[in-house]
């Protein structure tokens, strides 16, 4: 039986190693930086109002609408970048928080 205290799983430096990243298309390594970066649900209300963090996710999405062949697209998300870090907007309140039907108080 294996022993359980033994990770099976590579860690980051093996994978990175391993992984010859000149096999990928630079669609595929934006793909890949857009997963890394991309706020999930879980950490949604620790990085709502982080200003990089939210600045990050969207320029590396404008990348990959721009390597998809999508100005269209990446346009408004390089403007939600950089209103992020100009401070010109700010995270709106979460939806679960708001305020309340009147009557169900």
């Amino acid at each position: 039986m294996p022993d359980p205290s033994i990770s099976t799983t590579p860690s980051p430096t093996v994978l990175a190693d391993s992984l010859d990243l000149s096999q990928l298309s630079a669609a595929e390594l934006a793909q890949a930086l857009l997963a890394k970066l991309a706020i999930t649900e879980r950490d949604w209300h620790r990085l709502k109002s982080n200003r990089k963090a939210r600045a990050n996710e969207q320029a590396a999405a404008a990348i990959v609408f721009l390597l998809k062949d999508q100005p269209e697209e990446a346009l408004p998300r390089l403007q939600q970048a950089v209103a992020w870090l100009d401070r010109s907007i700010s995270a709106p309140p979460c939806p679960s928080h708001g305020d309340r039907v009147r009557g169900e108080e």
